[in-house]
């Protein structure tokens, strides 16, 4: 169902910011993004969903460090540490679905593993 005032029912965003090689940081484009990204597009397109649902490539989502993020409204469920084979799983049960992979899922101690890393 389309939120009101919305263009699409769900919007996939999939970091794809590029560090300096050098930045502890990391980026997700070297983790995958890119490729991740190109894979919900597919899957958007095999299941008819083109116009209802989109996957944007974003700037930082501020959690670089853990690898590939992506965020998916109108539920606002994030995804760290993610691989190429795990977008279909994540597309069905989040995007044709409205329920989160728990086993990807970010959640307190995701965040907590981020502050941690960055205060090393």
């Amino acid at each position: 169902m389309i939120q009101p005032n919305s263009k699409y029912e769900k919007h996939i965003f999939i970091c794809v910011n590029e560090r300096n090689p050098d930045s502890s940081r990391g980026d997700c484009t070297r983790c995958g993004g890119q490729e991740i990204r190109l894979e919900f597009v597919r899957l958007i397109n095999q299941y008819g969903l083109k116009g209802k649902v989109r996957a944007n490539k974003s700037g930082c989502l501020d959690a670089c460090e853990l690898g590939p993020t992506v965020v998916i409204y109108p539920g606002g469920i994030w995804y760290n540490q993610i691989s190429l084979s795990d977008v279909e799983e994540i597309f069905k049960t989040s995007v044709l679905g409205n329920d989160a992979v728990e086993r990807l899922r970010s959640t307190n101690k995701t965040w907590e593993q981020l502050a941690k890393l960055r205060n090393q």
